[in-house]
């Protein structure tokens, strides 16, 4: 009997983007590498925000979609409602700078209002290339065999004594960028809570399915499996 997975992707599904085709493809290389049967619905931001937390009871993981959204204010409460599962999460692209400000109103780390992320450092709506440079050992492994260049359409950056304060209680930095700035952070407090700044999901390919992508996938295997086992 093969297993099977049931995603969320969370986003305004564009066909003409290409990071969100990527998305669909980059799952579908994963499902294929790891021979899992998949199964994954686009839910539009409104929509997420909407429905309350027992909408992700159904799914095995969850995935934040890349911009551009028609409404991104709606993401901090998606966001603010997320933290509160166990439920493995991902988290690529434009979202990555709403993550962090979630965090900082959810833990008053900014108490006097100051501007502690830059806006984006990325010109238009191109993509750039990035080198995504390892920092945690997890990551080291995960890009061992793996081409370290990726895309990204957005880039922050944040003082130094926020990252200061995050890293302390709330994230690890598991890679920086060529620039010294996290481009891949997992939360402290969940077993399985991966955001990125660029889109691992463009190099993706049938023959490479990309290791952050198939790694995010075998959590949401151990989460559905240990699911089954507690009910």
């Amino acid at each position: 009997m093969s297993l099977s997975l049931k995603i969320a992707i969370i986003g305004d599904y564009n066909f003409t983007y290409n990071s969100h085709q990527a998305t669909n493809l980059a799952l579908d290389h994963s499902a294929r590498f790891l021979d899992v049967e998949l199964s994954y619905y686009w839910i539009k931001i409104n929509e997420a925000a909407q429905n309350k937390i027992q909408l992700f009871d159904q799914y095995d993981g969850i995935w934040i979609a890349p911009g551009p959204f028609k409404n991104a204010f709606f993401l901090n409460g998606i966001l603010d409602t997320i933290l509160q599962l166990d439920i493995p999460v991902f988290l690529t692209g434009e979202s990555f700078r709403t993550l962090i400000e979630v965090l900082i109103n959810r833990n008053q780390l900014n108490p006097n209002g100051e501007k502690l992320i830059s806006d984006n450092l990325v010109d238009g709506q191109q993509f750039e290339r990035l080198t995504v440079v390892p920092h945690s050992k997890e990551l080291l492994q995960i890009y061992q065999n793996h081409n370290n260049i990726e895309l990204t359409s957005s880039r922050y950056s944040m003082y130094p004594q926020l990252i200061s304060q995050l890293e302390n209680k709330f994230i690890d930095i598991e890679a920086f960028n060529q620039f010294e700035e996290p481009e891949v952070i997992s939360l402290k407090s969940h077993a399985f809570f991966l955001a990125c700044g660029c889109c691992p999901q463009i190099s993706s390919t049938r023959e490479i399915a990309h290791p952050l992508i198939y790694t995010f996938m075998k959590a949401c295997l151990a989460f559905s499996k240990n699911s089954e086992e507690t009910t």
